[in-house]
């Protein structure tokens, strides 16, 4: 396989679904003799997908949710099987597709490190030598000889990542693994992460944070109803994931292209009692603009914790020919502890709301104040 880890050759993977359940006895048997099942229909979640991981490489998977991203880890993981087309890997894999595959609840949270260590291959002493490390990484040590059961879900997380990381692997995949837990121990799973890049190990790494490809990956691709649709440097790619999102809404029309007005960037500074975020927005024409607002979602995980509309909170925004402004908001801070990133949309209320441009992950903050817990929320932002 020359210097390849991973070689993905024209991968599809069809599946097929009922329409009509087969809900009696007579129905099943009646099923069987028939020459044509019209029951029956297929689609395919992945149609052709070919790419190959460079040993050594931090490799990018992307896509909106349904794109067939998870497929593909799954077949690249051997769960699947290929409906067409193959998939070889040199060296030894681990996936980190769903952590906490294998625990039992009814199991004490060290039994569940014994248990766990032995599915991914490690003998009792080997267990026994890293058991301090795991639980001390976890930040459990209080926690270890309760039932599994009485763990809240970030605990459990916190102890099937800890034990997850020791696995013995040349490939390691990573499905969203990097927001696991509050904010502190996201810190610790960025630090391991680091602690990869350049470490000879190959990571595959599937995450709809566009920072973190850009942090980490050196190559990525960009798949978008089961097909590649771009392949190349991390940047490049993000760019093209969040640019699927732009053209899948609705009447969006690229302004930065059509009208000359953009959205540029956004910043965040994180106070006990604030969370203030700065918009800049630049009008490239020579033509001033008036009335625009800004309409924003603030996500955790990928799920809306809440939104705000800056036409709610006073007058339009207008900027003057080749001006560029920035607006200053400032929004309670009554999130929970976490890592958030900004989706917002510029807007034009002079011509029935038309989308004049809009941004993915505009900007990312970390909460450090606040219950570890988190929900949705109705935020309060005001004009500063």
């Amino acid at each position: 396989m020359s210097n390849y880890a991973v070689e993905v050759k024209n991968v599809k993977k069809q599946f097929s679904y009922s329409r009509h359940k087969n809900n009696s006895l007579k129905r099943a048997i009646t099923q069987v003799f028939k020459k044509k099942d019209t029951s029956k229909d297929s689609f395919f979640a992945l149609n052709g997908i070919s790419f190959n991981v460079e040993k050594g490489d931090f490799f990018g998977i992307l896509g909106r949710n349904g794109s067939g991203k998870s497929t593909l880890l799954k077949i690249i993981s051997e769960i699947y099987q290929p409906t067409n087309g193959s998939v070889k890997h040199d060296g030894k894999l681990v996936s980190f597709i769903e952590l906490g595959v294998g625990f039992n609840s009814e199991l004490t949270g060290k039994e569940n490190v014994y248990l766990n260590g032995a599915l991914l291959g490690f003998s009792k002493a080997e267990v026994e030598a890293m058991y301090d490390d795991i639980v001390e990484f976890a930040e459990l040590e209080k926690f270890m000889d309760q039932t599994l059961k009485n763990y809240s879900s970030g605990m459990k997380v916190r102890l099937a990542f800890s034990v997850a990381i020791r696995a013995k692997a040349d490939i390691l995949i990573l499905d969203e693994v990097l927001a696991v837990g509050d904010a502190a121990f996201q810190k610790k799973c960025t630090d391991y992460f680091e602690t990869l890049k350049g470490s000879g190990k190959t990571v595959i790494l599937v995450t709809h944070s566009m920072g973190s490809v850009r942090q980490f990956c050196n190559k990525a691709v960009v798949i978008d109803d089961g097909c590649i649709i771009f392949a190349g440097g991390a940047d490049e790619s993000a760019d093209v994931y969040l640019s699927i999102f732009e053209k899948k809404e609705p009447g969006v029309v690229k302004p930065a292209k059509h009208k000359g007005v953009e959205l540029v960037s956004a910043s965040t500074k994180v106070e006990k009692d604030y969370v203030n975020i700065n918009f800049v927005i630049h009008n490239k024409t020579n033509t001033p603009m008036s009335d625009l607002y800004i309409f924003a979602d603030i996500l955790r995980n990928t799920q809306i914790v809440t939104g705000f509309l800056t036409a709610d909170i006073g007058e339009g925004i207008d900027l003057s020919a080749r001006e560029t402004k920035t607006l200053e908001l400032r929004l309670k801070n009554i999130f929970g502890k976490g890592s958030f990133c900004i989706n917002a949309t510029l807007r034009d209320g002079t011509q029935n709301n038309e989308v004049i441009d809009s941004r993915v992950d505009i900007v990312e903050f970390e909460n450090i104040f606040g219950k570890d817990e988190y929900y949705p929320i109705e935020a309060i932002v005001e004009r500063v």
